[in-house]
């Protein structure tokens, strides 16, 4: 793990689904005066299309060339990209069954609020929610494998120059959140 007492520039917040990316990248941003991108906002185009993977790379490519920012999200097609820019992961590793509530509680929530994800017009429906293509679907396939990947990526020495922070709950993350100052 890198040192700690270099201040943090560019942070990527990571977990898998439901772990609380989102709002934890939008307080730790806010905290910091850091603008925030938000993957699934440069991922996601309307209709619940996918950006050509060459696009979305480009997208990203642009946005973390700043020399400040908090990104949250997990895609493999820009991980390299984000990763190699990064100097700080804040690693929301959050229990299968809080990750899974939370996944349920925000699509229902979004589902009647007819919410416009990140502009594109895009809603979420029970019908995408539910079956084996849904979101819930995918926390309860992939939360223990994610863990491992995680895991594994951090321990790579190529990434020593990171300072990986590692947090197991919600209070944890936000009790360091309440030590950053501006």
């Amino acid at each position: 793990m890198a040192s700690i007492d270099r201040p943090m520039r560019r942070i990527a917040v990571v977990g898998t689904s439901g772990s609380g990316k989102t709002t934890f990248a939008d307080r730790l941003a806010a905290r910091l005066g850091l603008p925030r991108i938000e993957l699934d906002a440069l991922h996601w185009q309307a209709g619940w299309v996918a950006s050509d993977v060459d696009e979305f790379r480009d997208r990203v490519r642009r946005a973390t060339a700043e020399s400040a920012w908090v990104s949250d999200g997990n895609y493999s097609a820009v991980r390299p990209i984000v990763l190699e820019r990064a100097d700080t992961i804040v690693w929301l590793d959050l229990p299968l069954r809080t990750c899974l509530w939370r996944v349920i509680a925000r699509t229902a929530r979004r589902v009647r609020s007819r919410e416009n994800l990140w502009g594109s017009g895009n809603q979420e429906s029970w019908r995408k929610e539910l079956g084996r293509d849904s979101l819930i679907w995918w926390v309860l396939t992939t939360h223990r494998r994610r863990r491992r990947e995680y895991e594994e990526r951090f321990a790579d020495p190529a990434l020593a120059r990171l300072r990986v922070l590692r947090f197991h709950s919600s209070a944890e993350a936000d009790r360091w959140l309440a030590t950053i100052q501006p």
